[in-house]
């Protein structure tokens, strides 16, 4: 499948399965060919931007837990000595169960019994400028309330003020299930002093289909409503209530429904297409508006967020210009894009010509938080920005993808740790309905 995505420039996430944690966790050798064989043989070809080491582990393989950080560390190694640690982030995606008492979200802390694997993972992916991967499924959290949770709530449908959710510690209003566990993933890591980690989302969505006797939610409309406004959500930069503006990268599970999978009848029905190709339903992005395969009015740029700490801008403006091989030429005194001369402008022209130049990977418009991902063109006389009016980026060099900043991170625009390429980036979508690749 690796082969199918070649020099498409989609960036891509790929997994170590969970029966291979063993091997890979116990032995650098073995990591080392893993690397080798489904990495280096591929790139830069193919738009690898990270790995997903496993799938839910701690919960769903957990005798594998005590290898897990040492299969994370050994595949980073194997990166560096290929030397591509920098253009290709290391990390493990996780259950929303492995977070207690989830709301109030500021009181949430990870299962203690998962610390001892918990607390140096979350040290690696400090020190490797990764992500925690999160698997959010406000369905699942909605069936298991017993009906505490509305369904409005978990649909991202408005809530009349007096039926938000409050947490009473912050005061923080919550207008929705997914901002709230997001949110507690990042109180449960500052309860651990880890402050500078950035969640992203690896599998969301909605079932379209399921017993109508004992999954009555499960409808095509509540997953076009969900998948539609979860899509809306991201795109407009929302962030959530603890870190307004900053974008959560966000995958759609998934991209195929799955008929020989075991289990509830949903359980087969997650996919924006069936097994056939054939589209579940349109996933709207505006009031009238449905996302097509060929839709250009959904094209994305990455600005330098309103308000953003000037100092910080500029090392993130230095850094594009730098190591991140940005050509910045356009920005020097008489060229096209000197005026406004201003750090938010020229910020914004740099973090979106790398933006664009990684294919505009999820994470790579964060820049520590000073950049946010907005649908206005902020292209402006004769300074055209990328991805206006088709508009290549001149920031991939050489043919080569590009190092992620030391300030963001990247990560799959369409993968699935269970089976590779099930989940759908937001910020890749239109790209994969319109190659209409399958995924299986």
């Amino acid at each position: 499948m690796l082969v199918a995505l070649a020099n498409t420039g989609i960036s891509v996430t790929i997994s170590v399965p969970n029966e291979q944690i063993l091997a890979v966790g116990q032995s650098n050798a073995t990591a080392a060919n893993w690397v080798a064989r489904n990495v280096v043989a591929h790139v830069p070809a193919v738009n690898i931007t990270a790995i997903a080491v496993g799938s839910e582990v701690l919960t769903a393989l957990p005798n594998a837990a005590p290898l897990l950080v040492p299969a994370l560390r050994y595949i980073h190694s194997a990166l560096v000595a290929a030397n591509l640690d920098g253009a290709i982030k290391v990390s493990t995606p996780h259950s929303s169960s492995v977070i207690l008492d989830s709301f109030p979200p500021s009181q949430a802390f990870f299962n203690r019994t998962l610390e001892p694997v918990i607390v140096p993972l979350l040290k690696f992916l400090q020190s490797t400028d990764s992500y925690l991967m999160l698997n959010v499924y406000p369905y699942y959290d909605y069936l298991q309330s017993n009906g505490i949770i509305p369904l409005d709530y978990a649909l991202f449908r408005p809530l009349p003020p007096n039926k938000e959710a409050v947490d009473a510690n912050t005061l923080l209003h919550y207008t929705n299930v997914f901002d709230a566990v997001v949110d507690a993933a990042y109180f449960a890591m500052a309860y651990l002093n880890v402050t500078n980690v950035p969640v992203v989302v690896m599998e969301s969505g909605w079932p379209h289909k399921g017993d109508p006797t004992t999954e009555p939610d499960a409808t095509t409309d509540n997953a076009n409503t969900y998948n539609s406004n979860l899509i809306r959500h991201v795109l407009n930069s929302t962030g959530t209530p603890k870190h307004p503006g900053v974008t959560v990268p966000t995958y759609i599970y998934e991209l195929y429904d799955e008929d020989l999978r075991p289990g509830v009848t949903s359980e087969k029905f997650w996919g924006l297409f069936d097994a056939n190709g054939v589209p579940a339903y349109s996933l709207h992005l505006t009031g009238s508006g449905m996302l097509l395969a060929n839709d250009t009015s959904n094209q994305t740029f990455c600005v330098a967020r309103e308000g953003a700490d000037a100092k910080m801008l500029q090392a993130g403006l230095d850094w594009a210009c730098g190591p991140g091989k940005v050509n910045c030429s356009a920005l020097l005194q008489g060229q096209i894009c000197y005026d406004p001369d201003s750090v938010e402008a020229h910020a914004s022209y740099a973090f979106n010509e790398y933006y664009h130049g990684t294919g505009m990977a999820a994470g790579a418009c964060y820049f520590s938080g000073v950049a946010a991902i907005t649908t206005t063109d902020p292209s402006h006389d004769s300074c055209l920005f990328a991805g206006s009016g088709g508009r290549n980026s001149s920031a991939i060099l050489n043919g080569t993808p590009l190092a992620p900043s030391s300030n963001s991170t990247a990560a799959a625009a369409s993968s699935d740790p269970h089976s590779f390429y099930h989940a759908t980036g937001i910020h890749q979508i239109v790209t994969v309905l319109a190659l209409g690749l399958v995924f299986l």
